[in-house]
Formats: C-alpha cells, sequence, structure tokens
C-alpha cells in the first residue's frame, strides 16, 4: 500500500471513529423518526444533487435496506446528463419544488437531505418544502463548508429538524498532494452512505420488536424472489422509482 493510498485508509477510518461518538445523538433521534414514521406507514424519502444523490440511491432496492425508502431522483441535478450543467441547476431557484410535489410526500413522512456544501438551492428548497408538507426533515451535511462559504446564504443545517454534521472540511477532500496546494480524496459519501446505513440498520433492530422489519434481499440469496415481491407489491403505489 503506497503512502498516499495508507494515508487516505487512516484519514477515513480516523474520521468515522470520530463520528460514530460525535453524531451518536442525532443519529438516535434520527432512527427514532424513522422508526415513528414507519409504525404509522409513512415513508423516508432521501434527495441530494450532484454526487450527494448517491445516498438515494445508496438505499433504493437496496439488499439489507428497508423498503420504506423512496429516492428522489433528479436528472438534471445529477451528473449522468451532463455534469457540468447539473452544477448550474443544483444552485438555480425553483426547479426543486414541481419534482417534489410529484412524489406525493405526506405529512409524517421523513425527508433526508445530503448536500456537502449545504447552501446550494436545490437541497435548500426541499428541505423548506419538507418542513412545509409537515415531514421530518434530516439532513447529512458539512458545518464547516457551509459556514465558510454560505456569506448570508441560508443554510440547510439552519432548516433541518435534525443535523448530522459529517465533519468535513470545506472541499470535501482530505489528503494534501505533495508539492502542491492540492487536496485530493474526497470523504463526504463514504461518511454519509456509513451513517445512513448505520442509521437503517438500527431503525431495522427497533422495527423486529413488532415483527420482521422490510427488508430486501440480495437477489441471489434463497427465498429472495418472494420476499422482495411481497415487498415490491406493497411499496410500489407510492414509490414512482420501483
Amino acid at each position: 500500500m503506497s503512502t498516499i493510498t495508507d494515508s487516505y485508509f487512516s484519514a477515513l477510518i480516523g474520521r468515522l471513529e470520530t463520528l460514530r461518538e460525535a453524531l451518536a445523538e442525532p443519529m438516535s433521534r434520527a432512527a427514532a423518526a424513522i422508526s415513528t414514521a414507519a409504525r404509522a406507514d409513512r415513508r423516508v424519502y432521501v434527495f441530494g444533487t450532484g454526487h450527494s444523490h448517491m445516498l438515494a440511491e445508496e438505499v433504493h432496492y437496496r439488499a439489507g435496506g428497508l423498503a420504506f425508502t423512496i429516492p428522489v431522483l433528479v436528472g438534471s441535478a445529477m451528473l449522468h446528463e451532463g455534469a457540468v450543467i447539473s452544477s448550474v441547476y443544483e444552485r438555480t431557484e425553483g426547479l426543486i419544488r414541481p419534482i417534489f410535489e410529484r412524489y406525493g410526500m405526506q405529512p409524517g413522512d421523513v425527508l433526508i437531505i445530503a448536500s456537502n456544501s449545504g447552501v446550494n438551492a436545490a437541497p435548500i428548497e426541499a428541505a423548506d418544502f419538507g418542513r412545509e408538507i409537515g415531514a421530518t426533515v434530516i439532513a447529512i451535511t458539512s458545518f464547516a463548508y457551509s459556514a465558510a462559504i454560505a456569506n448570508g446564504r441560508r443554510r440547510l443545517a439552519d432548516i433541518a429538524d435534525i443535523v448530522l454534521d459529517n465533519g468535513l472540511p470545506p472541499g470535501d477532500a482530505i489528503i494534501d498532494l505533495p508539492g502542491t496546494d492540492l487536496k485530493v480524496g474526497p470523504a463526504s459519501t463514504a461518511i454519509g452512505t456509513t451513517v445512513l446505513n448505520a442509521i437503517f440498520a438500527d431503525v431495522a433492530a427497533e422495527l423486529c420488536k413488532d415483527g420482521e422489519p422490510p427488508v430486501y434481499l440480495s437477489a441471489n440469496m434463497p427465498g429472495a424472489k418472494e420476499t422482495n415481491q411481497r415487498l415490491v407489491k406493497k411499496y410500489r403505489p407510492r414509490n414512482p422509482h420501483l
């Protein structure tokens, strides 16, 4: 293993160890909010733009994942339809609300928004929409990043009901590139997916108290076809991506 590779592994593991303690209380609150929503037959929506959209896909129809999660996918603000223009879309006001309206979010639902910088128009409007609907809004963001670039703008961290600070520096990357002023090794996706999966694992354990939780199986596992078909039949009416 090269020095730079080792540095990235060590830095990432160290940050996760720190966050395990630092986020214990807000992660517990997030798990409790999601468990409450699940028991009331509500849904959990996950949204992000740019690379943050991967957190929404991470929990969608995922082996070991909960079936009541719904990704909010906005092609123009992701990467596959044009990475450069997606950066423009996520900063343009007024684009997100009509997209969210088609998902049928209801009071008592949960909306998880991933935005490392936490100041762009898309996550801010999504948070406002969720609060107006009566959903619990959970943010995964960087306090340091948003504080450094806000310049008077509203921050996702100031709107959400529960905030999970990923502890990352402005710019995301965490490894200094020798001989330059550049940094490499972005960490928001690795940290965000770890935090999100840990919360959902906690939720699944809590729901076990009521019986078998709605957890998808890997398609290659015994009984997966029957289990997954049953879950899809139940949750497809409110999930346009199933």
